[in-house]
């Protein structure tokens, strides 16, 4: 590898980490809870969790056509 073609390499190495330098960190512990609490709140929505009423499923297999 070149001079110039490594020096290219390490410069954007260096943006790179400069870039996640800037980026705002939570601890681990403060995202769970805050996932948790955000879960908590929402479950009531969650068809995943209640379900979806039959009427309102759109996935429901179609009745069929009868003609006579």
């Amino acid at each position: 590898m070149s001079a110039t073609a490594n020096l290219g390499t390490t410069r954007k190495m260096v943006q790179q980490l400069r870039s996640e330098l800037a980026i705002n960190r939570l601890k681990v512990s403060q995202a769970a809870a805050d996932l948790k609490q955000f879960c908590l709140q929402n479950a009531q929505q969650d068809p995943l969790l209640t379900g979806i009423h039959p009427n309102t499923n759109p996935f429901r297999p179609a009745k069929p056509c009868l003609l006579l």
